[in-house]
């Protein structure tokens, strides 16, 4: 039988098999209808076809995805909608022409050749599609498919994830793109991961090699998500927040792997990730009757903060030549006073641990009502890890926790990268109304009344959401 990750993207003639039925088709059905009319209008003639690809919230298993260790995400029921023709052949005016339902989003233009340079120093929202566009190319040229000559494309996009919220906006247009554009050319690829949501299930996802493993979820408990209206300004921040991050861990691994006992120069050219020494650090710990690899990080990484000469000590090295071959490296080193590598490890080793637990709780023969509280626990742990060793939050997503928590959630913590963005809480699915209207009234009312949001757009920034359905092809 075929692991899902290798089966194709369904194509459907109708949209209850993704939306369902009641009030949430029939939203679906007018978006699409809004969408087909909104196409006529730019390009004076229907789409060929839909595709659309879901957000996605990250359940638990934060900042370590880069170090080797599988993560929790579910899809959930905002997504982008991309609608997509291609023009014929002979057509002489080979563009792609992006346009979106939402007027902020100016309409692009570029040609048709997918070997183009995109320029990353003027940004446009049109560049998500290219970047779908030269992946697909790419792919097929990999697999040997002759897609032929290029040709013109219309396209028209209509997203509901928001943007800067760590719900993987950008990933829903990518995806949504790269699989328009595949029905356009008659392809049908396996699933990429982010695609391959089921109803009801959350998906363990492990990297090298990639596969997913469904995680059903107990059916009393529904997963409420908030934004905190902080948004996360990932490209601004990068060398003192994500990119940091990325370094501090790396930096960890090479000097656990040194102190365990390999050579400064094999470390410095073989250690990449944590994940890269955590068979040492386990080995370490079972000579002390563990099997811990924490233990190994209490032993060799010091709790306070090093210094580059501190680390270079150690590694026998300077870290500009360590991270010589990486741009964003080098200006992490600048940037960066002092580098926390304790912390970072303790977080990404305990977190990594926390997904199998999550994953093993929902499977065990404890109780609906004890899985549900257990998964909280993991959840109110990870937030404390992301927070407080890993320093990922700010204070508007610690409001939110600690709101959602003194109104009845089980467990809750910041989802994605952080430094703004959302936080994700487990509610019992009895008091879901009566939980929201909290949030409204003692996070979001005082926003509303400075003229941060518009009441009327509330839905966009708390909603509840049960695991959703993955990408799909629509035709009709």
């Amino acid at each position: 039988m075929a692991r899902h990750e290798e089966l194709p993207i369904p194509i459907y003639s109708t949209l209850e098999p993704v939306y369902g039925d009641g009030s949430q088709l029939e939203e679906a059905q007018l978006r699409f209808h809004h969408l087909k009319a909104k196409f006529v209008d730019f390009f004076g003639h229907p789409p060929h076809l839909f595709a659309r690809s879901p957000g996605r919230v990250n359940l638990i298993g934060e900042h370590i995805d880069y170090e080797g260790y599988s993560v929790l995400p579910m899809a959930i029921r905002q997504d982008t909608i991309v609608a997509i023709r291609r023009r014929d052949a002979g057509d002489a005016e080979k563009l792609l022409r992006i346009a979106n339902v939402n007027d902020k989003y100016q309409t692009c233009t570029y040609p048709a050749d997918p070997n183009q340079e995109i320029d990353l120093k003027n940004h446009k929202w049109g560049h998500y599609f290219i970047c779908g566009y030269k992946g697909y190319h790419e792919y097929a040229k990999s697999k040997g498919v002759n897609v032929g000559e290029p040709v013109g494309l219309d396209i028209l996009v209509d997203g509901t994830v928001p943007t800067g919220s760590g719900l993987s906006s950008s990933a829903a247009f990518v995806c949504s793109s790269t699989i328009a554009i595949m029905a356009a050319f008659d392809v049908n690829f396996p699933k990429a991961i982010s695609v391959m949501a089921k109803t009801g299930f959350a998906e363990l996802i492990d990297f090298n090699p990639i596969r997913a493993t469904d995680v059903q979820l107990p059916a009393g408990g529904t997963f409420v998500i908030a934004h905190s209206l902080a948004e996360s300004q990932k490209a601004v921040t990068a060398a003192t927040n994500y990119n940091n991050r990325v370094v501090e861990c790396r930096l960890a691994a090479i000097v656990l792997g040194i102190k365990l006992g390999i050579k400064p120069q094999d470390a410095i050219s073989k250690v990449k990730t944590l994940s890269d020494v955590e068979g040492l650090c386990v080995s370490f710990a079972g000579s002390r009757g563990s099997s811990d690899p924490l233990l190994a990080i209490k032993e060799y990484l010091k709790e306070d903060p090093y210094t580059a000469e501190e680390i270079e000590k150690i590694t026998e090295e300077n870290l500009p030549s360590i991270f010589g071959n990486s741009p964003t490296s080098l200006d992490v080193l600048k940037a960066a006073k002092h580098f926390k590598l304790h912390q970072r490890a303790s977080h990404v080793y305990s977190e990594a641990k926390r997904v199998y637990a999550f994953k093993d709780t929902v499977s065990s023969n404890l109780s609906e009502e004890d899985i549900l509280k257990k998964l909280g626990d993991l959840m109110n742990e990870s937030h404390y890890s992301c927070s407080v060793l890993y320093e990922c939050s700010c204070p508007e997503l610690e409001e939110l926790v600690k709101i959602s928590r003194e109104y009845g959630a089980l467990g809750a913590r910041l989802t994605g990268a952080g430094w703004g963005g959302c936080a994700v809480a487990l509610v019992k699915e009895s008091i879901v109304p009566q939980f929201i209207l909290n949030l409204k009234e003692h996070f979001y009312q005082s926003r509303i009344g400075k003229g941060i949001i518009n009441k009327n757009d509330l839905g966009l920034y708390v909603f509840a959401s049960k695991p959703s359905s993955g990408a799909a092809i629509f035709k009709f």
